[in-house]
């Protein structure tokens, strides 16, 4: 059972308990057998209770040094009006945060920003439903008290349930996918799955769970051009093939690692968008680029298609890339070097790309990185994502092994209908 707090004492009886132990100290041994005695009958709780009065009405008086009332109520009043400035600081904080510049969210929105955060206190005081919408309120999305209750009670809606019901999907997706997709993609996803919704819907749920898509940021240059003859440039900035393995790209970035700089070199199929080959070291040698288009050999091998005759194989004019190592490797694989020119992106932008979104899906979001095992680890789930789930919008919004598998399928030879004439 909770116990009630006894009302504070009146001003009234304060000031003749006051009164009453300097008329009748005299009667008494001591002051403090007066105040005992005017508690007793005053009714007031004990004898310490009136000594507190009297104590203050002498400081209030000059007659004995400490802080007066008027003081101790300043002091509470601007303690009183900081924790006030401190939670609407705190509310508004979070709001912003919530709002980030948008118009006005729907109400439900507004209720479920304010159901997540009245429990919240910031120095002792409890934010409450009436002090978030007062502050919501001077950020432009003003909400009621008696609307949020009103919200809160209601009974909801179709258009409500079904919101609720593909936010979670929203959500699940958005996580499932390393939370890069923007809400083009992760409405692709929905209707792959089944889940018919509209883009907009998306869009507009998206913005009031505060979900983004990955934002790519710019890109430090790696290449070092080799000295020499080099190979021609047989692309010419036209990365588009009819088929897989028509061409490859090929491309390395850095990544930064409390243990030392970390390479990553990639060997992109150009029609798929798929990475064939990918290698992660702690220096920039051949045999990082090398080691990348092994695996992109021996992953069209497994595959059985062994004979790629008919490649073109591009790269930036990087040394590593014009090495009579990774050269006389193409040759034997039957492929025809191709490489770009030096420090100029957009001869080797396909292959630029893909480590944009590397850098910007993985490395950023996931950092600050320790070791080059680490990174080698990471990497592989994320070939492993980007070759198998992730939707590209160059692939028909396929992952990239889905859009091969597709197209060998159209190719695949078509069993003759029984009883055809020869």
């Amino acid at each position: 059972m909770t116990r009630r707090s006894q009302p504070p004492y009146p001003p009234e009886l304060r000031e003749r308990a006051v009164r009453m132990v300097a008329e009748v100290a005299d009667d008494y041994d001591s002051p403090w057998a007066a105040m005992n005695a005017v508690a007793e009958k005053l009714g007031v709780g004990t004898g310490e209770t009136v000594r507190k009065w009297v104590r203050q009405a002498e400081v209030d008086g000059g007659v004995r040094p400490g802080r007066t009332t008027e003081e101790s109520e300043e002091l509470r009043r601007l303690r009183r009006e900081n924790a006030e400035l401190k939670r609407a600081n705190e509310i508004l904080k979070a709001a912003s945060g919530f709002l980030r510049g948008r118009d006005r969210p729907a109400t439900q929105a507004l209720v479920r920003f304010i159901d997540q955060h009245a429990a919240r206190s910031t120095a002792g005081r409890r934010w409450g439903v009436a002090s978030i919408c007062a502050q919501l309120a001077e950020l432009g999305a003003a909400i009621a008290p008696s609307t949020y209750y009103a919200a809160r009670t209601a009974v909801p809606s179709r258009t409500a349930l079904r919101d609720h019901e593909l936010s979670e999907q929203i959500v699940r997706v958005h996580a499932e996918n390393y939370g890069v997709y923007g809400a083009r993609k992760v409405w692709a996803q929905l209707n792959r799955e089944g889940i018919t919704v509209a883009r907009c819907t998306v869009e507009r749920l998206m913005r009031d769970h505060g979900l983004v898509g990955a934002r790519r940021g710019r890109r430090v240059r790696t290449t070092i051009g080799g000295q020499g003859p080099r190979a021609a440039d047989l692309v010419g900035r036209r990365f588009a093939r009819p088929a897989p393995d028509r061409l490859w790209v090929a491309d390395f970035t850095y990544v930064p690692t409390w243990s030392g700089m970390v390479y990553v070199a990639f060997v992109i199929d150009a029609y798929s968008r798929r990475i064939l080959g990918w290698r992660a070291a702690t220096t920039m040698r051949t045999e990082l680029v090398l080691d990348a288009l092994e695996q992109a050999v021996w992953t069209r091998a497994r595959q059985g298609r062994e004979d790629l005759s008919g490649l073109v194989a591009h790269s930036d004019a990087g040394s590593q890339y014009r090495s009579i190592a990774y050269t006389e490797r193409l040759a034997t694989a039957g492929a025809a070097p191709s490489v770009g020119s030096v420090g100029d992106a957009y001869d080797n932008a396909l292959a630029e790309s893909t480590i944009g979104l590397f850098k910007t899906e993985l490395i950023k979001p996931r950092g600050p990185w320790r070791t080059v095992e680490q990174v080698e680890i990471a990497t592989l789930e994320y070939v492993d994502w980007f070759n198998h789930r992730r939707l590209h919008s160059a692939a028909a919004d396929l992952p990239p092994a889905e859009l091969e598998a597709a197209h060998y399928r159209q190719r695949a030879p078509q069993p003759e209908p029984n009883g055809s004439s020869r």
